[in-house]
């Protein structure tokens, strides 16, 4: 039989990393995906995990259902959000919409992004720039991950980069699991260096029974599940047909949804990746 040529990579959500960009431009692969798909799905799990560490709502819920009334313990690690320095690492189609959904909490807003937003968007939201994430993260009380992953980001969050953070921070990862060192997450939070780690993202995945982000203390973990509510899939599948229909008609797929095309990166995919 004849071999077939790849002319397609799509994915049916957000994030192209686990495809090699720089081989599919070489070979003229088109590599798409539906971008804001599940933009704000993201972002509001998000904004519920940054609440649910900083009020220390998940051990107060445990309490409750298993019979107990112990108001003490429940608020003994549960804080206002209110008044507290917020920043995101990327702040793209995700990163920018958790910014807007937190303003309203009166929080000092602080953002790091290689495209430094409009003046405009800055003014409206009263952010604070910051020219490397080392600089943002030793002024926030938490930290949020947006960043796609690249070689240059894998592991960033390390012993080193912790040391730089506010004691009793918080970081919410809903970007990539492998952003993080596993082990220096785990002595983070026993070490008191993070007062809570939250998301949804893990490496490997699906995580394994015994793996350390299960048990760790002040964390609120769940499965890869932030981009995946019900309304999101809803969009999936409407992009998902758009771009496969565009595809195979000879169409122009919008810029919005390419990745790399006619041999380099293309639309979104030239704001938000390399090819390495």
């Amino acid at each position: 039989m004849p071999k077939r040529r790849s002319k397609l990579a799509l994915t049916a959500g957000i994030g192209s990393d686990h495809v090699d960009l720089k081989a599919a431009a070489a070979h003229g692969i088109t590599v798409a995906e539906e971008t804001f798909s599940n933009s704000i799905s993201v972002a509001e799990h998000v904004v519920m995990t940054v609440l649910a560490l900083v009020r220390n709502y998940l051990p107060s819920h445990e309490i409750a259902d298993k019979g107990g009334w112990e108001i003490a313990d429940c608020v003994s690690r549960s804080y206002d959000l209110e008044g507290m320095h917020f920043g995101t690492l990327a702040a793209g189609r995700i990163g920018l919409a958790v910014l807007r959904r937190l303003k309203p909490f009166d929080v000092h807003l602080h953002y790091y992004d290689p495209h430094r937003l409009s003046a405009d968007v800055e003014k409206e939201l009263n952010l604070t720039y910051h020219a490397t994430p080392q600089d943002l993260v030793k002024v926030c009380d938490v930290v949020n991950l947006q960043m796609p992953l690249y070689p240059s980001t894998e592991g960033m969050f390390d012993d080193k980069m912790f040391s730089l953070m506010k004691r009793g921070s918080y970081l919410i990862n809903t970007a990539r699991g492998a952003l993080c060192d596993r082990d220096a997450v785990v002595r983070a939070l026993q070490s008191g260096k993070l007062a809570g780690y939250g998301g949804d993202v893990w490496f490997p995945q699906p995580a394994p029974a015994d793996h350390p982000w299960r048990t760790m203390p002040h964390q609120g973990m769940t499965p890869h599940i932030s981009g995946t509510s019900l309304s999101a899939q809803a969009r999936y599948a409407a992009g998902t047909l758009e771009i496969l229909q565009a595809f195979l008609e000879g169409k122009p797929i919008r810029p919005e949804y390419l990745i790399v095309d006619g041999g380099s990166l293309a639309g979104t995919g030239a704001a938000s990746y390399k090819l390495a």
